[in-house]
């Protein structure tokens, strides 16, 4: 009988960024950015596939103490997931959008940067944001893109193609 050639194996990105925070976001994200994604040969892992039913039942809470304990352990359980879906990702597509980059966003660049994957980063912004003219967003967050075997890139197209052929797609 012949070998019969296996489909290659997915290659998982993982999808930073804060679009899930606004409805416009979101639906970019869901409509542009993971279609873009899934054409590359790529299998996106989004923190935004998530429902939302948790936080809407803790913000209906009345405020108090028993309220930020609630958050607390949410945050916790959902920094934890996100977390591990980096950690099953062979690379990071970093959306880098906003007067600065979002605080989440770049966190989970210095993380994925430290298990050793590659971080490609987006920026469709045309407001500067660098610390100096020397870079495009705030100079340890490239540096740690860069030095992942990344770059930033002004198109989805560009920014997908990279990451694509630097995990093997």
């Amino acid at each position: 009988m012949a070998d019969v050639p296996s489909d290659p194996p997915a290659r998982y990105v993982y999808l930073a960024g804060p679009d899930g925070f606004t409805p416009a976001g979101l639906y970019w994200h869901q409509q542009v950015l993971i279609p873009a994604v899934l054409a590359a040969g790529l299998q996106p892992l989004s923190p935004w596939d998530a429902s939302d039913d948790d936080f809407a039942e803790v913000a209906a809470r009345p405020e108090g103490p028993d309220r930020r304990l609630a958050y607390r352990n949410l945050d916790f359980l959902t920094g934890d997931a996100n977390a591990a879906l980096i950690d099953r990702s062979s690379g990071v597509l970093a959306v880098l959008d906003g007067p600065d980059v979002d605080s989440g966003t770049a966190a989970e660049i210095g993380y994925a940067t430290k298990a050793g994957l590659a971080v490609v980063g987006l920026r469709t912004d045309s407001r500067r944001t660098g610390d100096n003219e020397g870079v495009i967003v705030n100079l340890q967050v490239e540096y740690f893109i860069r030095r992942s075997g990344g770059s930033i890139h002004t198109h989805l197209e560009a920014a997908v193609g990279e990451l694509a052929t630097l995990v093997g797609a």
